[in-house]
């Protein structure tokens, strides 16, 4: 008898304690999820019970909206990466912006070897081998 008065108590906190932690943010009610978690473990008999009571949001399973069929329409509405419009349009623009990132960057590199061609010609002369001039003597 005296290991039931130890037990009761410690299988509801356990249980309170874990329905806490997987308890959604937004179905708790009243306190953030970590100061619940607070009082179930420090206020070891009252805390539990106050959480079963008022701390989470409870649905009516007569009226539908229970727990399961609340995932089954979050299960609905997730959709693959690869059916999903909004993730293919992202790679599409990711794709563009590095296609554009690469163009202006060879466009760059061309300008530079241009410049570098202008400049090396300068140094020599005129005299390079692409020179259409004849050299005068």
């Amino acid at each position: 008898m005296r290991a039931l008065l130890f037990i009761v108590p410690l299988a509801l906190t356990i249980y309170a304690f874990i329905d806490c932690l997987n308890t959604s943010e937004e179905d708790t009610k009243h306190l953030p999820k970590i100061a619940w978690v607070f009082i179930i473990l420090l206020f070891w008999i009252v805390g539990p019970v106050v959480w079963l009571v008022a701390g989470k949001a409870r649905r009516n399973a007569a009226t539908g909206t229970g727990p399961s069929s609340w995932q089954r329409g979050r299960r609905q509405q997730w959709v693959a990466p690869d059916d999903n419009p909004d993730f293919l349009k992202s790679l599409k623009d990711d794709k563009e912006a590095r296609k554009a990132e690469a163009e202006a960057e060879a466009e760059s590199r061309k300008a530079e070897k241009a410049e570098d061609e202008e400049e090396l010609k300068r140094r020599n002369g005129g005299s390079g081998p692409d020179d259409k001039t004849p050299p005068t003597s």
